[in-house]
């Protein structure tokens, strides 16, 4: 995904319905992303998580989904959280990118990841070297990375300080993550000016939550501050069920290939459809 010059554009599946109760099929799930797959509209699927099932049982048949899948050259991108989860997710040969959701909120990290962030951070250190031995792309979401709704300490130094001290490690590949909806456009603004201007090295991305009135908004002015790479889902799906009681759901996919002109409105409807098929 590296590619700071081109629009890149991530649909996530898997954020869009790891929180739901209701479980869908490996049929369903694998029907759509090949569909999405199919469509050439994005270039890379996030697609399904290594984490245990009892925390998200939505994603315990990413391995069955992930055997279902036909690819081209649109690249997977699988969550992981732990050593275990990594080791399994780096066996499979369709996975290119591992991501991992790194927060700067002690509270959600703990909510997320059962560590703190120092924790967490060591974790991260096995991850990328165990990635890397096997020739996979780590991306670290900074979580919480516009503020939080918990009282704790923000700014934009202490997203510096952790962009870094993950850098430090060989990750090349970031995303910005609004996880409660907290950021505004002066922020957005702001902190990706300020990051990119910072880290000229490195793909800084973004994966917002936000209401969907806001959400085209968000999109215009952080590709105006500079970022070129953005997290989507459909119908605006989605968000941590970890987060706060209500979650806030994802950018929506249609927004972005619309305000980027990728795809046409009959690609984007049939697309709509395919994600309603399979939360049907």
């Amino acid at each position: 995904m590296l590619n700071r010059n081109e629009i890149v554009i991530v649909d996530c599946p898997r954020d869009a319905i790891q929180g739901m109760k209701e479980m869908i099929s490996a049929e369903k799930k694998a029907n759509h992303i090949n569909n999405l797959l199919k469509s050439n509209l994005f270039d890379c699927i996030d697609f399904g998580s290594f984490v245990s099932p009892q925390a998200i049982p939505q994603m315990a048949d990413t391995k069955d989904v992930l055997d279902k899948l036909v690819l081209n050259e649109t690249k997977l991108l699988a969550i992981v959280v732990n050593e275990r989860g990594v080791l399994e997710a780096c066996s499979f040969d369709k996975i290119t990118y591992l991501g991992y959701p790194f927060s700067i909120s002690e509270v959600f990290q703990k909510r997320n990841t059962k560590s703190t962030m120092e924790e967490s951070f060591e974790k991260l250190k096995n991850i990328v070297e165990i990635s890397k031995k096997h020739a996979k792309i780590p991306v670290v979401y900074i979580s919480m990375a516009f503020g939080n709704p918990y009282g704790e300490i923000w700014n934009i130094e202490l997203v510096f300080e952790w962009i870094k001290k993950i850098a430090d490690l060989g990750v090349v590949e970031f995303s910005l993550a609004d996880t409660t909806g907290e950021a505004n456009n002066v922020q957005i603004k702001e902190l990706f000016e300020a990051c990119i201007q910072k880290f000229p090295n490195i793909q800084i991305g973004a994966h917002f939550h936000s209401e969907k009135t806001s959400s085209l908004d968000k999109i215009k002015t952080a590709f105006e501050a500079g970022c070129r790479k953005f997290d989507g889902a459909f119908l605006g799906f989605g968000g941590c069920p970890f987060a706060n009681n209500e979650m806030v759901g994802n950018i929506p996919t249609e927004d972005l290939l619309r305000y980027f002109n990728r795809g046409s409105n009959e690609q984007i409807l049939e697309l709509q459809t395919s994600f309603k098929n399979m939360i049907a």
